[in-house]
């Protein structure tokens, strides 16, 4: 049996990330963000300079290793055992009473008793791993998200504005950064989008509408590394300044499984089931 822990934080952390300030918003914030880095960037960084494929490969097997070794120490296995077994007894009862309903409710309440008594010996497992898992799955959602902006290579930026925000929109750039289009877009929809070109580093994107003006930060490198996709204002004429990145695709752009194209998300997913399932049984997990 996986650990809810294995299942239910990836979910969740899709939904609500160590890389937002909202729901499903790729902006970072920056004292969570720096916390993160700090601690991971030393250890698990490295991991990703054999190429995102590999280094969630190997984070996948070391967190199911941790997790499945903390449940071998940290919970009563032989406790764990027995109720397995008993649950399997209880199954068994189940299907032979099938044409006895009454007294096969009985049967199935005695049974979710046990069940519930073997998730119990679960707990202490799944606390002492939950924040060590959230921390990490907060620094992957950061960091593997998305394509890095490489030197040379179009991208495009976007601008969100206040409903009744109309007119033109300028985006000023720095020495190293080239627009390919006009540096003046009409703004419809509350959006104005604006296609670029940088060099590797660090540049600053000045946008402007009417009297007011916003920066965003971009980095171009030939690294997995990238600023946050976007930024949030309050009481501004911008909602929000996004960079539009290329969502990762670590089995190569061109894989596809049944349609579906797995992002670090979903290749951790299927590798940590399998190696779950692997750990379970060489160290005789309940």
């Amino acid at each position: 049996m996986l650990s809810l822990l294995e299942l239910f934080i990836p979910y969740f952390l899709r939904q609500i990330d160590f890389s937002t300030n909202k729901f499903i918003n790729h902006s970072r914030p920056k004292s969570t963000m720096a916390f993160l880095d700090s601690i991971f960037n030393p250890t698990l960084g490295p991991l990703m300079n054999l190429s995102p494929f590999w280094g969630i490969l190997i984070m996948s097997l070391l967190i199911s290793l941790a997790i499945t070794l903390v449940y071998k120490y940290f919970s009563n296995q032989t406790e764990m055992k027995r109720l397995k077994d008993e649950q399997k007894e209880y199954q068994k009862k189940m299907k032979e009473l099938r044409d006895n309903p009454q007294e096969m409710m009985k049967v199935q309440k005695e049974a979710m008793g046990k069940n519930f008594e073997y998730m119990k010996h679960s707990f202490k497992p799944t606390l002492i791993t939950m924040l060590p898992i959230l921390l990490i799955f907060g620094w992957m959602t950061a960091h593997l998200s998305f394509e890095p902006i490489y030197p040379g290579e179009t991208y495009t930026v976007t601008a969100v504005f206040k409903p009744g925000v109309l007119g033109p929109a300028e985006l000023v750039v720095d020495n190293g950064t080239t627009l390919v289009g006009s540096a003046v877009q009409e703004i419809k929809d509350s959006t104005a989008t604006w296609s670029l070109k940088s060099t590797i580093g660090e540049h600053f994107l000045n946008f402007k509408v009417g009297q007011e003006e916003q920066t965003k930060k971009i980095l171009t490198s030939t690294k997995l590394e990238y600023e946050s996709q976007m930024t949030v204002y309050d009481h501004s004429d911008f909602t929000q300044i996004k960079v539009n990145y290329n969502k990762l695709r670590p089995m190569g752009p061109d894989f596809t499984l049944l349609g579906w194209q797995p992002g670090w998300l979903g290749l951790y997913i299927i590798t940590s089931l399998v190696f779950s399932v692997l750990f379970r049984k060489v160290f005789n997990i309940y």
